[in-house]
């Protein structure tokens, strides 16, 4: 197989923060590259799904808990002086369970965008910076999950009498510009930042393996990312 020069340059820069690239670079082809990057986010994809799809995945992990949005969180903070926090506090719980709930049936389209992964997509996402993982899940999976997360965010949300009051309350002040107007329904906004954070989590999930490749105990990805060290 002919080598090429796949993390050579820029590429490993970005990847390693060294203004130049390590020998072992030219050892490694594209195709074992790409390997690597796809074993990486597989990984990661799998990973985040755990990490997320459980009770408090999200409620109890301040990276990605989902808080009331806009004037909502700031109305819900003079409730709470009222005596109503107890009220505000299911709500939000309900909301973050909804998200809990929606984010296991996400890992066979992850799966499936990393198994499609081309040679230019890992390359773009060695060299895309910081949130080029969270731009590739978002760009190949967020329409086709937010249209399998709705349902079941759903009927989480239907569960919780607040819900109906959340979107009376955001409908009437999404028209005076204080709530988003994709804010303004509970169900899409918990899809949202449901499908954020998992983004998010994959994308930490995935640089945690190319700090110690050696951990994933993968032979393609010590041998992709264990040049790295």
């Amino acid at each position: 197989m002919r080598r090429r020069e796949f993390a050579a340059g820029g590429a490993v820069a970005a990847w390693t923060g060294l203004g130049a690239f390590p020998a072992w670079a030219f050892d490694l082809s594209e195709t074992d590259a790409a390997a690597g990057v796809r074993a990486a986010l597989e990984r990661g994809a799998g990973a985040a799904v755990s990490l997320l799809g459980r009770t408090d995945g999200f409620l109890g992990n301040p990276k990605v808990r989902i808080p009331l949005p806009g004037y909502l969180e700031d109305a819900g903070k003079l409730l709470r002086t009222m005596g109503q926090g107890q009220k505000v506090d299911e709500l939000v719980t309900a909301m973050n369970r909804a998200a809990e709930a929606a984010v296991p049936e996400a890992k066979s389209l992850l799966i499936s965008a990393v198994k499609a992964m081309s040679v230019e997509d890992a390359r773009n996402i060695v060299t895309g910076g910081e949130d080029s993982v969270t731009r590739f899940f978002a760009d190949k999976t967020r329409e086709p999950l937010g249209v399998k997360f709705l349902p079941i965010v759903t009927r989480a949300t239907e569960k919780v009498s607040l819900a109906s009051k959340y979107n009376a309350v955001a409908g009437k002040v999404a028209g005076f510009g204080l709530v988003k107007k994709e804010d303004a329904n509970i169900e899409q906004y918990v899809t949202g930042k449901a499908l954020d954070g998992l983004y998010l989590m994959i994308g930490e999930e995935e640089r945690k393996i190319r700090q110690n490749p050696v951990a994933t105990g993968s032979a393609i990805l010590k041998k992709v990312f264990g040049g790295l060290k």
